[in-house]
């Protein structure tokens, strides 16, 4: 699926997705990837849903978002609230949703000017 918005020039949003994908900006990720306004981290972490730590939380805590989408691929899933330490810490506000819904909004918050990440499981 293709995604369109306004107004989002100078700034990263996502394009499209897929199964094996997330596109940014129109090029294709493969692989776990961290989306900001004014960067990307491909390879954030090599972990999948299930072997996620709490390193991994702490180094999204360490980009000081205002509010964290974490994309946990084609279904919801929660994780475990002891992972979450880094962020109630840093007090980081966290949304959990689909990967298909983590895109759409992460796209309407950065275009809103938010500081806004998206951490996708791909």
């Amino acid at each position: 699926m293709k995604l369109h918005l306004a107004r989002t020039d100078g700034i990263n949003t996502f394009s499209g997705y897929g199964g094996d994908h997330v596109a940014v900006n129109g090029n294709p990720y493969r692989q776990n990837i961290v989306v900001l306004p004014g960067q990307l981290l491909p390879g954030w972490t090599d972990s999948t849903f299930e072997t996620l730590t709490e390193d991994d939380f702490r180094k999204l805590a360490d980009l000081q978002p205002e509010i964290l989408l974490l994309g946990t691929g084609p279904t919801l899933r929660w994780p475990s609230p002891a992972l979450l330490q880094p962020l109630m810490a840093a007090r980081i506000g966290l949304e959990v949703m689909d990967t298909q819904a983590a895109c759409r909004t992460y796209n309407i918050l950065a275009a809103e000017g938010r500081k806004v990440a998206a951490a996708i499981l791909v």
